[in-house]
Parts: C-alpha cells; sequence; structure tokens
C-alpha cells in the first residue's frame, strides 16, 4: 500500500525592506522564449512617463501559475466583495492611453 505524504509547509518571510510593498497603477509584460518580464509602474496624473517601481522576471510556467492564481483569488475577492467592473477605455478615469507600438510584445 502506497503512502501519502502530507504537504509541506512553507515559511515565507518577507525582509522589512520588503514588507511595505510598492503601489502600481501601470504593469507593461514582455516576454521571450524562456521568461516572462513584468515591469510594475507608477504612473502619475498629468505625468507625461510611467516609473517602474519593481520588475518581476519569471519562467514561463511560473507565470500561468500566477494567470491562474490570480484569477482564483479575483472570484473569491468578487464573491465577498460584488464584481471589480473595469472602466470604459474611452473614460477619462479609466486606463492611461498607450499609443499603439509603444509597448513590446
Amino acid at each position: 500500500m502506497e503512502q501519502k505524504k502530507a504537504p509541506q509547509q512553507l515559511n515565507i518571510e518577507i525582509p522589512e525592506s520588503k514588507a511595505e510593498g510598492n503601489y502600481s497603477n501601470f504593469t507593461v509584460i514582455s516576454h521571450s522564449p524562456a521568461e516572462f518580464v513584468l515591469d510594475f509602474a507608477r504612473l502619475m496624473p498629468g505625468a507625461p512617463k510611467a516609473v517602474v517601481q519593481s520588475r518581476i522576471i519569471m519562467t514561463p510556467i511560473h507565470a500561468k501559475t500566477l494567470l491562474f492564481t490570480l484569477q482564483e483569488n479575483i472570484s473569491k475577492f468578487e464573491s465577498k466583495f460584488g464584481e471589480i467592473v473595469l472602466p470604459d477605455k474611452d473614460s477619462q478615469t479609466g486606463f492611461p492611453p498607450v499609443p499603439s507600438g509603444s509597448l513590446p510584445n
């Protein structure tokens, strides 16, 4: 008879220098055959540029795992707090306009 191993608990440590986090309201994602690069930026109203606060580089497998984990968490959030409504793409309070061809990929 095959014994099943109990799942091992993973302890996650957040160094004090990272615990506060970085605010991001703009994300640029690019990729190569080997990796995904996620640039989390802060875009200030009226500013002509977004400043990258953090860059995360991950394998395609980890990027897809992130996608599924984020989908699951958004579903849980919406079940508890209601649907997240995206602004109209023509809305002044929506996402900033990004000129075609200015983003990678």
